[in-house]
């Protein structure tokens, strides 16, 4: 790669990525980070959560993600903390490199190509419908580097190099197979209407996908114990999505069909096929999903999250808005573009400032938090011993400040199931599903607890420890405590 070519397009892609970074914050062991990053930690050392491990690891058989990360720390001595914000930066510089070769093709001017680019940096966080997902994740996740490698296989399709594509998928598959089958899907009807026919190893990865994750925890059947870890994850139930969800899934596809038949008048016959690409797959993915998730029989199937085929098609709906700004309203007009980009970056940017309420938006490396429960799990971390087994409020990650920082993940140590993110899990691995209910119902009414139930917690599960609010409940041997929390062992 020439001079030339790096300046012109990677040192924008890295300062566009650069910025989106700096809008969408940075939250390591935030919500499903609490699965990913605690995996990676238990990798690098094996002692580490001998109580409940089995609430994030059976899941992670499903991708090579933690033992790569694991394997890349060890292989090249970085410590952890900067392994996990070097790939975030990566992958969502990949994402956006990825966006610009796809907006390369589909647009003729090089204003709308790096406008359309600098629509998806700003709009990372962009709720993607009902489904609880953002564009990109806060946090390294195993999604955020499969989204990148599906759009850089989307790009090689684009640029004509199919055979190209089938390498990348197959990673995003090793990765996060959920989206990459997303990804398979749309690039098999890409190739559909680009009026080429797809190759033999793409359709090949695309035929064996259900024998290439032969997990038997995800066939399970379902229990009354499961259907109640699924009642907790409400984004599942499709036909009880608010009207505004509903439409938040259909009318892209709307605007995707109508750019589709206005790129067609006009000439913009890539455009036009790509848009239509993007109305088929849509509709296709959306009726599968209003099949599924519509007859009781087929409940098993709701934890795969069909709806979130919608991912993709919000990227692509923010990289072809921003196309069109800037071809019909950017230009290259300088004043333009900084208006462009201070009212989108700046409005997103104050959204994601709010929602954590400590104000901690990049949360860095070696930095000391303010965050009063952030504070308990470093001193957990740094002074209890290794096999201590933890209990807390199982609602905690939806307590006031805590703003779904994982336990587990950030003091790591062993804890008791909580009532959110290891429902989830159970959602996915329904044989979890009487562990976690003994251990919720063990935990009920959790603020009444006194010395005699902590004392019930340790005779029934082994607990020695608890984090609880300060002042404490009489009786426990309090170690540590801040204004909010206190960390105590039972006696």
């Amino acid at each position: 790669m020439n001079l030339k070519r790096i300046v012109s397009e990677l040192m924008p892609a890295l300062l566009f990525a650069a910025l989106g970074f700096l809008v969408m914050g940075y939250h390591p062991g935030l919500e499903d980070d609490g699965v990913y990053l605690t995996a990676v930690k238990a990798d690098l050392n094996p002692a580490l959560f001998p109580h409940n491990s089995e609430f994030f690891r059976v899941q992670l058989q499903a991708t090579v993600f933690d033992g790569w990360m694991a394997h890349f720390v060890q292989w090249t001595g970085i410590p952890l903390a900067w392994a996990e914000l070097f790939w975030q930066f990566a992958s969502l510089f990949l994402i956006l490199w990825a966006c610009h070769r796809i907006a390369r093709q589909i647009f003729a001017e090089t204003h709308a190509q790096w406008a359309a680019v600098a629509m998806v940096a700003a709009m990372l966080t962009l709720p993607v419908a009902g489904t609880a997902l953002n564009i990109a994740d806060q946090h390294l996740h195993p999604r955020n580097l499969a989204t990148a490698l599906i759009l850089l296989a989307i790009s090689r399709i684009l640029d004509g190099k199919r055979w190209h594509a089938a390498p990348l998928l197959m990673l995003a598959f090793l990765l996060h197979p959920i989206m990459a089958a997303m990804g398979i899907s749309f690039s098999a009807v890409l190739m559909f209407a680009l009026r080429q026919e797809a190759p033999v190893p793409l359709r090949s990865v695309q035929d064996s996908m259900a024998g290439a994750a032969p997990l038997g925890w995800m066939f399970e059947p379902s229990s009354p114990t499961w259907r109640e870890a699924v009642a907790t994850r409400g984004y599942y139930f499709l036909y009880n999505w608010a009207w505004y969800e509903w439409l938040g899934a259909l009318a892209p596809l709307f605007l995707f069909w109508l750019l589709s038949r206005i790129a067609q008048k006009r000439g913009e016959t890539l455009l036009a096929r790509f848009a239509l690409a993007v109305f088929v797959y849509g509709a296709f993915q959306q009726i599968l999903a209003m099949v599924i998730l519509a007859p009781s029989s087929l409940e098993r199937l709701a934890p795969l999250q069909p709806m979130r085929y919608l991912q993709l098609v919000y990227i692509f709906m923010a990289l072809a808005a921003g196309g069109l700004i800037g071809r019909f309203l950017l230009k290259d007009k300088a004043w333009r573009w900084a208006v462009y980009l201070l009212v989108f970056n700046g409005s997103m940017f104050l959204v994601q400032w709010k929602l954590i309420d400590d104000g901690a938006h990049l949360e860095l490396p070696g930095e000391v938090s303010s965050n009063p429960w952030l504070q308990a799990f470093a001193w957990i971390r740094q002074n209890t011993p290794t096999d201590a087994y933890f209990a807390l409020d199982p609602q905690y990650l939806s307590a006031l400040r805590e703003d779904f920082h994982s336990f587990r993940a950030l003091a790591e140590r062993s804890q008791l199931s909580d009532a959110d993110k290891d429902a989830a899990v159970v959602t996915q691995v329904p044989t979890l599903s009487p562990e976690w209910h003994l251990q919720q119902v063990a935990q009920a009414r959790w603020t009444h607890f006194q010395l005699a139930d902590f004392e019930r917690l340790k005779k029934q599960f082994g607990v020695d420890w608890v984090l609880v609010a300060y002042p404490q409940p009489a009786g426990l041997i309090c170690r540590w405590h801040n204004d909010t929390l206190t960390a105590c062992q039972i006696p």
